[in-house]
């Protein structure tokens, strides 16, 4: 096969991918939907809470059965599983909006966002190199970061035109079925070991040091991510005298500069070795949280916040890479693992909580985020430089 030929069948099998990527984007939405939500059926903010929870709760449940999975049918149709999930979730509010269609939409959407997190990361390395594996699944995740963009302002846009917020899914929804089709039609060459294994067997690789250490890291980075999201309005607001409407900007500065993070990760990743790019992103952090620590400056506080986002957006790419290539006999299943790994986002606020509520500012939020880092930088000695 010529080169030409070879870079012609590459881009046949990566676009349908790259799709995928951007409807895994469609589970960030649910912050923008619940908002709607709230309003459209006058909820408590108890009950209103329920719907992200309907989403996160499924990826507890699932990411280790889907390792399963792909063991019996294979990582391309349980990528095709999953947007057929996804697809369903988002029709729903189209034909009925409703509470309850609504939070059944949520979880079919969880239950997708699940199946397809563990089964397209690994389906990347049927496709490239081990070398370029890392760069392409960080350009996969900018893909996913433009449709975590695009959600608020199209729901903003319908919901100005056309009353009717939910008309967003409709573009989603033609997305997901484009990506459904063309995935569904290309043919990726992968071995299907038909092997039915249990949950002992997945949950035996973390006995294996490395996976430990990366399942720990990939809690640490979702950690550091959320906790972002949800500490650095707070902060700015305790120290600047800010109210909600001005700090909540906060939180945009973090998703570009992590967008840009990943664009710029996706050649970083294929020209240098992983290990420098996880170095130099762990630094970025580190400076980052010990400016958040003492400083009261508006500017050098965002700067801060930039540096979290750009140090944070590779690290998840490098680290899932890592642990696919340590156990390539095992990818399904530790890709499972380290997709049950973002519980993280529920275990790192929890305890950003109590040390804020203990020490009475949200240092204690830094703090607990600090750590984390921390824990990052121990596992710098750990990364191979070819991931």
């Amino acid at each position: 096969m010529t080169q030409e030929k070879q870079k012609s069948s590459l881009a046949a099998k990566l676009i349908p991918v790259m799709l995928a990527f951007f409807a895994m984007s469609f589970v960030d939405s649910v912050g923008t939907a619940t908002n709607y939500v709230k309003e459209s059926f006058n909820l408590s903010n108890t009950v209103a809470n329920l719907c992200p929870s309907m989403v996160f709760f499924w990826f507890l449940v699932c990411s280790v059965p889907t390792g399963m999975l792909m063991n019996k049918i294979g990582r391309r149709k349980t990528v095709l599983v999953s947007l057929v999930v996804t697809l369903a979730a988002l029709v729903l509010p189209l034909l009925y909006y409703h509470f309850a269609t609504m939070m059944l939409a949520f979880a079919l959407l969880g239950i997708g966002n699940a199946v397809m997190q563990v089964s397209l990361n690994p389906l990347v390395s049927n496709i490239v190199s081990e070398e370029k594996l890392a760069s392409f699944m960080t350009f996969g995740q900018f893909v996913k970061a433009i449709g975590s963009f695009i959600a608020p302002i199209l729901a903003a846009w319908f919901a100005a035109k056309y009353n009717n917020w939910a008309l967003m899914y409709a573009v989603f929804a033609v997305e997901a079925l484009v990506a459904l089709i063309l995935l569904g039609r290309e043919e990726i060459k992968e071995e299907i070991s038909g092997k039915i294994t249990g949950f002992k067997d997945a949950f035996s690789l973390l006995g294996d040091g490395m996976i430990l250490l990366c399942f720990i890291g990939i809690m640490c980075h979702v950690g550091i991510d959320v906790g972002t999201n949800t500490a650095a309005p707070q902060i700015l607001m305790e120290r600047l005298g800010w109210d909600l409407s001005q700090a909540i900007y906060a939180t945009s500065v973090y998703f570009m500069f992590r967008t840009v993070g990943c664009f710029l990760g996706a050649f970083l990743l294929a020209k240098i070795s992983a290990k420098k790019v996880f170095v130099a992103s762990v630094f970025f952090m580190l400076a980052a949280m010990c400016g958040m620590f003492f400083s009261r400056n508006q500017w050098f506080l965002y700067g801060c916040i930039a540096l979290i986002g750009l140090g944070n957006s590779n690290i998840f790419s490098i680290i899932f890479s890592q642990a696919l290539l340590h156990k390539p006999e095992k990818k399904n299943e530790a890709s499972g693992l380290m997709i049950m790994g973002l519980i993280g986002g529920t275990v790192f606020p929890l305890l950003m909580g109590f040390a804020s509520d203990a020490m009475g500012s949200q240092t204690g939020s830094v703090l607990v985020m600090a750590v984390a880092v921390l824990y990052l930088l121990a596992l710098v000695k750990k990364i191979k430089a070819a991931a």
